[in-house]
């Protein structure tokens, strides 16, 4: 099974648009690429993950992404939704053999390369859609797709339930697994203390992250 991990990323300008009131654009720039830098870390730590696609139009992610050895980047000219990114990269991962995709986010960055390799180590029978919660509960922070294209993506407010929804439609099976450290994502400034917290909880990871929470704190 060739497992292809998609990541589509905004372009930092416009990332964490609902901390605009919490943190300076140039702060929140910074945020976002710490994360992504992470992210990627992370994922190229999983031993379960064949290849990294990033979904992009953002210059900076494509130094990133060839910096920590994403198999390619898949141009995202009009920044679109991250759900038509993830269609993107999904098209993408299949043109290069990709049997099953992971669609992860790129403000995820306490996750931890074992956490992940457990999620991939299941290889159900027939097709299947594995949704990963964000910490409330109702959205989907990561989505594993068997084949890639069993489904197609619908992220935004509510899409658990969508993504179940859509898996059964499809004749698949929708599966629901917690990832801690995946449920981590940041919109708000309640996320991005659940974030902070969590990081003083774990030991390792999110190296750049925690330095870029650090600095921010002691302004």
């Amino acid at each position: 099974m060739r497992t292809v991990a998609v990541l589509p990323i905004k372009r930092f300008s416009a990332a964490k648009s609902r901390l605009h009131d919490d943190l300076s654009e140039g702060t929140r720039r910074a945020l976002a690429e710490a994360m992504v830098t992470d992210v990627l870390i992370a994922l190229r730590r999983a031993r379960r993950v064949d290849d990294v696609l990033v979904v992009s139009g953002e210059h900076a992610a494509v130094a990133l992404a060839a910096g920590y050895d994403a198999a390619a980047v898949i141009d995202d000219p009009d920044d679109a939704s991250h759900s038509a990114a993830a269609v993107r990269g999904v098209d993408a991962a299949l043109e290069r053999g990709a049997t099953r995709v992971l669609l992860v986010p790129g403000d995820c960055p306490a996750l931890n390369p074992t956490e992940l390799d457990a999620l991939l180590a299941r290889a159900g029978d027939g097709p299947e859609v594995v949704v990963v919660p964000d910490r409330h509960g109702t959205g989907t922070n990561a989505l594993l797709l068997s084949p890639p294209a069993v489904i197609r993506p619908a992220f935004g407010e509510g899409s658990r339930e969508r993504h179940e929804r859509l898996a059964r439609d499809a004749g698949a099976s929708a599966v629901v697994v917690d990832v801690p450290t995946l449920g981590l994502d940041v919109d708000t400034l309640d996320d991005l203390e659940a974030l902070r917290d969590a990081l003083g909880r774990l030991r390792g990871g999110a190296s750049h992250t925690r330095g870029l929470l650090a600095r921010v704190s002691r302004r």
